[in-house]
């Protein structure tokens, strides 16, 4: 998984032209210049990135949803196409917290089952940064019953579910989402431990956790 409130190298490099401006054309100028504004440096491996591609991106990693849209019209390849880590660009989105990017590529029909080097699903992301109305667009978008409850079970290589990572990162608002959505309080990582076991004790998460654990005890 990509860390989050990071750069990830897409948007960062002085002397990389923007991929989603054609040579020559002086049009989009703003939104060249936002992107600029996140450019710090690119690894070698991010240079063996297609331009296209890396537009995308880029354009995801920043926010910037009229250059995401530039970019994705202009994509030779899959939307779902991955880079740096395995994430794609609805990964990307997610980890950031950028809504716009998020409907626009859940539009193109972007894959919420895409995994990242880390076994991690674009919800895994959503949640771990504690992006509501991002995790519920996601919900929303599984095609039926089945992809939704296989969502909500996806384990990355730790075994964490997006439940985990929602505990860990104390968003309660997440974690009460995941559940009235059908996501298991009683999964174990690879580590033995259920979401509840990565709260904090005695706050309202693991309070939410517990009961949840309880009640499907009982049930």
């Amino acid at each position: 998984m990509a860390v989050p409130h990071r750069q990830n190298g897409f948007a960062e490099d002085e002397e990389v032209e923007l991929e989603w401006e054609d040579e020559g054309d002086e049009d989009d100028d703003d939104e060249h210049e936002l992107l600029e504004e996140g450019w710090i440096d690119l690894g070698e491996d991010d240079l063996d990135v297609p331009r296209d591609l890396r537009a995308v991106m880029t354009a995801a990693e920043l926010g910037d949803v009229d250059a995401l849209r530039h970019a994705l019209d202009n994509l030779n390849g899959s939307i779902d196409q991955s880079a740096e880590d395995g994430d794609t660009a609805l990964h990307l989105a997610c980890l950031y917290g950028y809504m716009p990017c998020v409907q626009l590529l859940l539009e193109r029909r972007a894959s919420l089952d895409s995994k990242d080097e880390d076994g991690a699903i674009p919800l895994h992301d959503a949640c771990a940064g504690g992006f509501v109305d991002i995790v519920q667009a996601l919900l929303d978008a599984a095609e039926n019953k089945d992809h939704l409850k296989n969502l909500l079970d996806t384990a990355d290589v730790d075994g964490d579910t997006p439940l985990h990572h929602a505990a860990r990162g104390t968003h309660v608002e997440v974690v009460q989402l995941l559940l009235n959505a059908g996501a298991s309080p009683r999964l174990p990582n690879v580590l033995g431990k259920t979401p509840a076991d990565l709260a904090e004790p005695d706050t309202e998460v693991w309070r939410v956790l517990d009961s949840a654990v309880r009640a499907s005890i009982t049930s």
